[in-house]
């Protein structure tokens, strides 16, 4: 893994570096070929309160996790521990899914670096657009959907159906369930 580590209000020491590197690479043992994905961790201080955030790009997961500790290192262990969370909920779904299928049982390990999120900056002169997103819509089933926008934490998530090779959208209820969106036909 490659790191682009960065501070906002704070300056990363070669300690704070090496202690964010050794912590994250620790996710390396949940793959069979470590992932050539570049690590992006961003370390912030506001009013006394630590903020890290970590996002891992891959081919067909976005690892992402963000916590607020008073202490710093603190913060780095509860990430780590929350992305290895999130990595064997995702591990557990796609083995048992495959499994069903008949297909093989270590899909989860083929994961490689996603280079083509890129996040943009618009402005509008009518309309206050302040960011715009481009990403490859990945084929899935909803299923898989509701699960990467879990993951990140939104409340919605676009993505190509795998079975009818349209756009859709998963979006979280008020009532705390699931909707899918489908154009007509």
């Amino acid at each position: 893994m490659k790191f682009n580590i960065r501070g906002e209000n704070l300056e990363v020491t070669d300690s704070i570096r090496e202690y964010v590197e050794r912590k994250i690479s620790k996710l390396e043992r949940y793959f069979d070929t470590p992932p050539t994905s570049e690590v992006h961790v961003n370390l912030s201080v506001y009013n006394d309160e630590q903020t890290i955030e970590v996002t891992i790009p891959m081919t067909n997961l976005l690892l992402r996790g963000e916590v607020q500790h008073v202490d710093l290192y603190a913060a780095i262990d509860l990430v780590v521990d929350k992305l290895e969370r999130q990595i064997r909920k995702y591990k557990t779904k796609v083995n048992r899914k495959f499994r069903q299928e008949g297909s093989p049982k270590h899909v989860f390990a083929e994961l490689e670096r996603e280079a083509n999120n890129v996040a943009v900056e618009e402005e509008s002169d009518e309309i206050d657009i302040v960011r715009t997103k481009r990403f490859d819509l990945k084929p899935m089933d909803s299923e898989e959907a509701v699960l990467q926008m879990d993951m990140l934490g939104h409340s919605f998530y676009v993505f190509t159906n795998a079975i009818t090779n349209e756009t859709n959208v998963v979006y979280r209820r008020k009532d705390g369930k699931y909707g899918l969106i489908e154009p007509n036909a």
